[in-house]
């Protein structure tokens, strides 16, 4: 589960040009204006991400023409993700240990994007257990990763801002899950339109295997639409072997779906070096989408053979800061 909320350390303070009352910090991966002299180098504090909704306590007022939550902002020309709070904002009795999960304690919730009812359905029952959920980390958090992965050989796909699905076949039953639930069949509901439209059932009931494939909805009704398409449409970007409960290899992932004559998430490098450089991975995120003359979400990169370790799939995601800054994210 993502942490929210957590005691960290700030591993380094920066004067930012033109500024007396503010300067940069670094937690974990994050870069945030911090008040000048409220933290040395070195303080652990409790660090807030971006999409955490504060409750409303007074130590938190100043959020409150933010709805309370905490979005990417610009100051003085620095981008700031998160914030950071004093020791003193936790109850007296919570034990600091640098990297413990503040989340619950103190009452911080994640934001969540409004789903449309088209997109939300009826629910049939929760998201099935034996697929795993569409949920990587930031590339911010994971610099053991990095450091642990630097130089083995990795893809990178365009992330897109939109819905996610899943669609599966298994022990003979076929279905349709948004996110957190399976859905029932309606008409109007547009994950089983899709379905409908590209005969997802009937394709993955031809290959005579347990199988499941991940996708993003984009279009209309959908995040606003960024892409400026007519009607709705599905890019997939995972294909999870159920029996043997394991995702397939890039290789093995293109040619399914081109054997089942589905769309891909745009594939923009298939043989990139990973660099443990966070800076420089926030920076490949940043561009323009392929699909429209927009700034793109990000990136999602995996190793070009699928790796599982002690810490999980190998997956993370690199958001670009300006799509955050000009959808207000």
């Amino acid at each position: 589960m993502r942490k929210l909320a957590s005691i960290q350390r700030i591993s380094k303070l920066e004067h930012i040009e033109g500024a007396d009352s503010i300067e940069k910090a670094t937690v974990l991966g994050w870069q945030l204006v911090v008040k000048k002299d409220e933290f040395k180098e070195g303080d652990l504090c409790v660090y807030c991400e971006i999409d955490s909704i504060l409750p409303e306590r007074p130590e938190f007022e100043f959020l409150k023409s933010r709805k309370m939550r905490i979005r990417t902002i610009k100051l003085r020309g620095q981008i700031s993700q998160g914030i950071c709070f004093t020791l003193s904002i936790l109850p007296e009795d919570v034990v600091i240990e640098e990297g413990k999960d503040v989340t619950e304690i103190l009452d911080i919730t994640k934001y969540e994007p409004p789903i449309p009812a088209n997109l939300e359905g009826i629910a049939k029952g929760r998201f099935p257990s034996f697929i795993p959920k569409t949920d990587e980390p930031r590339v911010q958090v994971v610099q053991d990763i990095l450091d642990k992965y630097k130089n083995e050989t990795f893809f990178y796909t365009e992330k897109l801002d939109g819905s996610s699905a899943t669609y599966y076949f298994n022990d003979g039953r076929f279905g349709v899950c948004s996110r957190n639930l399976e859905l029932l069949e309606t008409e109007e509901n547009t994950l089983w339109k899709l379905a409908r439209l590209y005969k997802i059932e009937k394709k993955l009931k031809s290959l005579n295997r347990n199988i499941a494939i991940q996708g993003e909805i984009i279009g209309e009704f959908v995040q606003g639409n960024k892409y400026k398409l007519t009607g709705q449409d599905i890019f997939f970007f995972n294909a999870y072997d159920i029996d043997k409960h394991k995702f397939l290899n890039l290789d093995e992932f293109i040619t399914f779906l081109k054997e089942l004559e589905l769309k891909t998430v745009p594939v923009l490098e298939t043989n990139y070096k990973l660099s443990n450089n966070i800076e420089e991975l926030v920076e490949l995120a940043t561009g323009k989408s392929v699909l429209n003359d927009i700034q793109r979400e990000g990136i999602v990169l995996r190793p070009v053979k699928e790796i599982v370790d002690n810490t999980g799939r190998i997956s993370f995601k690199a958001i670009n800061p300006k799509f955050l800054l000009k959808y207000d994210e």
